[in-house]
């Protein structure tokens, strides 16, 4: 195997590919990236078994074709502190040693065959859903921040993605909750599409987030009962997804909380910032006194002192108080489009819906704190 290639357009899909593989391996193989040059591309793969990342780059020149595999973050790291649109050359020399030349570096890592390297099927029997690229970045994005880090509940370890109909339309939605918060997002789907629906994993939803930010084409989805593709172009990343039966999500949100707050978001967060300051621990509750103009947050620390702010509201019911995690009411209200944030209240133990004006498909439930 010997090619040439730009050392930026190598890199480009090397980070991608060194994120998708665990530091700590107990098969060496794994560690590894597989390289193919043939048919005048260069194949790129990486995998931790549960997600596979592959992508194809046609803008090189290929002398002779081969493979070989090869320390994902050797060879990152490497490239990564080349000199930037450097001509690199790859020469195979034998099946243990790669030889790397970029102007006056030389470098020979080492290599192990590609027979150890993991097959994997790429064969859906459905085909592709297009989804429309920003509008499910943004989907994944707004639910993410609910997904549970509770490995006992493994099925709360991702998002659920799966169809929903609403007036006269098919929409694509999210849900992940962590029970103490839950968010939800859906796109309209151009067409009316079928699948079953499925728990995409934690590390899968991160790294198509990172993919998801670059370029604006469409993505082809596939799924089956096991594993789900997601095709970028020339880019594909197959996950397994998580065996697990999902909760039924629509039993915990709330449709009759009839004390409606509205608050400027950007106020809002700047607020929970400054008085959350004297607590060490993030997660600690801050306490809101929602009145008819005004909410009056406060928190008060054991080992560092107190904090207290007033902000304008809109507020329609009696004066009572409520808590919330902070950073969760944080994560939330970072989420929303609208300047304002709509609450949706009951009493100070039941769930609140919370709504985006901005994004009428997009909803939040969080469950109050007792302090």
């Amino acid at each position: 195997m010997q090619f040439q290639i730009k050392r930026d357009t190598l890199l480009k899909s090397l980070n991608f590919a060194h994120n998708i593989i665990e530091r700590k391996n107990t098969l060496p193989i794994l560690s590894n990236v597989l390289l193919e040059a043939k048919d005048k591309k260069l194949s790129i793969v990486a995998t931790d078994l549960d997600l596979v990342f592959y992508d194809e780059i046609t803008d090189l020149k290929i002398i002779k074709d081969g493979s070989t595999t090869t320390s994902a973050t050797v060879l990152h790291d490497l490239l990564r502190k080349l000199t930037s649109n450097l001509d690199v050359t790859f020469n195979l020399k034998d099946e243990n040693k790669l030889n790397i030349t970029a102007e006056n570096s030389k470098f020979n890592l080492l290599c192990l065959p590609i027979n150890n390297f993991p097959n994997f099927s790429d064969k859906f029997d459905n085909d592709g859903i297009s989804l429309n690229r920003k509008d499910f970045l943004s989907l994944l994005n707004k639910t993410k921040i609910s997904m549970s880090n509770d490995e006992t509940r493994h099925y709360l370890n991702g998002i659920y993605i799966h169809i929903t109909e609403g007036n006269n339309k098919s929409y694509l939605t999210g849900v992940a909750t962590d029970s103490h918060r839950l968010s939800s997002s859906s796109m309209k789907l151009s067409e009316n599409i079928k699948f079953k629906p499925f728990i995409l994993p934690k590390k899968t939803v991160f790294q198509l987030c990172s993919l998801l930010e670059d370029g604006d084409e469409k993505i082809l989805l596939f799924s089956s009962d096991t594993k789900v593709k997601f095709q970028m172009g020339n880019l594909k990343i197959t996950s397994k997804v998580i065996d697990g039966k999902f909760p039924d999500y629509r039993k915990v949100v709330p449709s009759n909380n009839s004390k409606i707050l509205s608050v400027n978001v950007k106020d809002l967060i700047n607020s929970v910032e400054r008085v959350i300051t004297v607590s060490i621990d993030r997660k600690e509750g801050v306490k809101i006194t929602l009145d008819k103009d005004n909410i009056q947050l406060f928190v008060n620390s054991s080992s560092s002192g107190e904090g207290k702010e007033s902000i304008k509201a809109s507020y329609n019911s009696e004066q009572f108080t409520v808590s919330f995690n902070s950073r969760y009411l944080l994560d939330i209200a970072s989420e929303i489009e609208d300047e304002k944030i709509v609450a949706k209240l009951n009493d100070a133990v039941s769930p609140v819906l919370i709504q985006d004006n901005s994004d009428k498909q997009s909803f939040y439930v969080i469950m109050p704190m007792k302090i």
